[in-house]
């Protein structure tokens, strides 16, 4: 894939805004439409099953979850639409006239605001992306899940 083809998916930060949970032409909020749609008016159902199946008794804060989901609506952090609380990168990478955190002089710094997970990812991607370039990196990580835990990263990615 192209640099600028990678710059339509890839936040500043290195998180892929295709797979974010808010992301409004993700696969997540695809996902998440066409099984609130399958599921139909399954309320009485599952009302019914929790009879018998107590796991229904869930079935309320599912669909509040099914509706999150379905109801994505950013366009992506490159479009000013990041969110994150208060994300650092979100202006800072403008700021500094750079695509990806890593490009910049003053990279790592403490301006994402990230919690301590995130920024030890945050670390990571921006390490790996300036060692095997924008394209590789996200050629490595485009089929893997966004939502990863820093001990699932390769051991070579994550900050010791």
């Amino acid at each position: 894939m192209r640099y600028e083809d990678v710059l339509k998916t890839l936040a500043p930060c290195g998180l892929n805004c295709g797979k974010c949970q808010a992301y409004s032409e993700g696969d997540i909020r695809k996902h998440a439409s066409e099984l609130k749609r399958l599921l139909g008016s399954f309320d009485l159902y599952a009302e019914r099953f929790s009879g018998f199946l107590p796991v229904f008794k869930n079935y309320p804060g599912f669909k509040e979850l099914l509706n999150q989901f379905s109801g994505a609506n950013c366009k992506g952090c490159r479009q000013g639409d990041c969110k994150y609380p208060n994300c650092g990168v979100a202006t800072c990478y403008k700021q500094k006239g750079v695509d990806f955190c890593f490009q910049c002089g003053e990279f790592p710094c403490d301006r994402t605001n990230f919690d301590p997970d995130l920024s030890k990812r945050w670390l990571a991607m921006n390490r790996r992306m300036k060692e095997a370039g924008v394209e590789a990196y996200f050629e490595e990580t485009k089929d893997q899940p966004r939502y990863r835990d820093v001990t699932d990263l390769p051991a070579r990615d994550r900050c010791h």
